[in-house]
């Protein structure tokens, strides 16, 4: 127990302190002893660790057993935080490109279009794609665009996979996103006056709207921890039920109980994700203002909120599907998810203090809202294709 307190004094203090921990009880000599780390490709040029190794006339077994766990611990910690310092461009492209994200808007577009097939058995491949190639430009404007405002307060300036860190030009990026947003926008309007329907498009500038005030000036109001319910109403209401309309082929369709409980649910997986994106960012967060739920609440009560709202998103599956809201299929396939649900809550509750590992969670909440969303949209087919006991209608071009 004695060494396990050792480590974890060690894991918290940083090697650079570890020579205050070691006892120096009747010190006979002292040497400058060089422990180098093992040569992985990862360490840097001083990758020396000069520790004062105690030489006593009176040293027991426990104490010896302490040094070398001691000792075990600095290294592991100096490794760790020398591989996140040398983390290969290849990789640092990777996580600023965020391509897992963009399930954010494939998610809203496939369930909205599987509702849309609930209730008419109509569906349009020609306009999903479209609607999914002018939804990521949305998103990648939400991204950049989040780059340029937190490098312009700060928030960003340890983010080495920030696009305006690795580009090294804030007014490229900032162009490159609003060209992004017109384009975007130019599509949702194009599928929009072809469905000849203007309520669309009305939810979807709410949704961009949302996007805007949640990160941009003068309003941010991320930094006054908002984020997730702007990003809940954008994702689940706004769009979800916007691209049920576009793929209703009638501009009458009216908006059905389906696709409202529907796009509650991808709205509480898509929040998710931005919640658990501030696991790792709650330091730098703090020291420019920005208080996003996790700065006020901590890691600690943050993973109760993740285990909480998991428990709550099944169980809104399970009742709106006692009320019959939800088809049975739907039911079924969301809860053989279950697993992945887990998954987030164990890792956050294992990882939430470890700031290196714990970056992840928000890629396990991807994971989870593309599962879950995918099998809330098979359902939805699942239903009405199984109702008509027939072949469905052929695809729409």
């Amino acid at each position: 127990m004695a060494a396990a307190a050792f480590c974890y004094m060690t894991h918290r203090h940083g090697v650079n302190n570890l020579n205050q921990l070691l006892p120096h009880t009747h010190t006979v000599n002292r040497i400058d002893h060089v422990l180098s780390l093992p040569d992985v490709g990862l360490r840097p040029s001083n990758s020396k660790i000069y520790l004062n190794k105690a030489i006593t006339t009176r040293t027991s077994h426990s104490t010896q057993r302490q040094h070398r766990i001691l000792l075990k611990c600095a290294v592991q910690q100096y490794s760790e935080e020398a591989k996140e310092e040398h983390i290969s461009k290849a990789t640092l492209i990777w996580r600023a490109i965020k391509l897992p994200m963009y399930t954010v808007a494939l998610i809203p577009i496939t369930v909205g279009s599987a509702a849309a097939y609930f209730e008419t058995g109509q569906y349009f491949a020609n306009r999903f794609l479209r609607l999914f190639v002018s939804s990521a430009c949305i998103i990648a404007w939400v991204n950049l665009s989040n780059d340029v405002y937190d490098f312009d307060t700060g928030a960003d300036i340890n983010k080495k996979e920030s696009v305006v860190n690795l580009v090294g030009s804030r007014t490229w990026t900032h162009v490159l996103a609003w060209i992004l947003l017109a384009l975007g926008f130019i599509g949702l309007s194009w599928v929009s006056v072809e469905a000849s329907s203007l309520r669309p498009i009305l939810l979807l500038s709410y949704a961009i709207v949302c996007g805007y005030v949640y990160q941009c000036p003068p309003f941010r109001l991320s930094y006054m921890g908002l984020g997730e319910p702007l990003c809940f109403a954008a994702f689940g209401p706004f769009a979800t039920i916007a691209f049920y309309l576009l793929q209703s082929g009638t501009k009458v369709l009216s908006i059905s109980g389906a696709v409202v409980a529907s796009s509650i649910l991808v709205g509480l997986t898509t929040s998710l994700i931005l919640f658990c994106s501030h696991f790792h960012q709650i330091e730098d967060d703090k020291a420019v203002g920005k208080f996003s739920p996790l700065v006020r609440l901590g890691t600690e009560r943050g993973a109760k909120v993740v285990k909480l709202t998991v428990v709550v998103l099944y169980m809104l599956v399970f009742i709106l599907g006692l009320c019959q809201t939800l088809p049975f299929s739907s039911v079924i396939l969301c809860a053989l998810t279950l697993p992945v649900g887990n998954l987030v809550v164990s890792f956050v509750d294992n990882y939430h203090k470890d700031k290196t590992k714990i970056f992840m969670a928000k890629y396990y909440c991807v994971r989870l809202h593309t599962v879950f969303g995918a099998a809330l949209a098979a359902g939805l087919v699942a239903a009405r294709m199984f109702a008509r006991k027939q072949l469905p209608q052929a695809i729409l071009l």
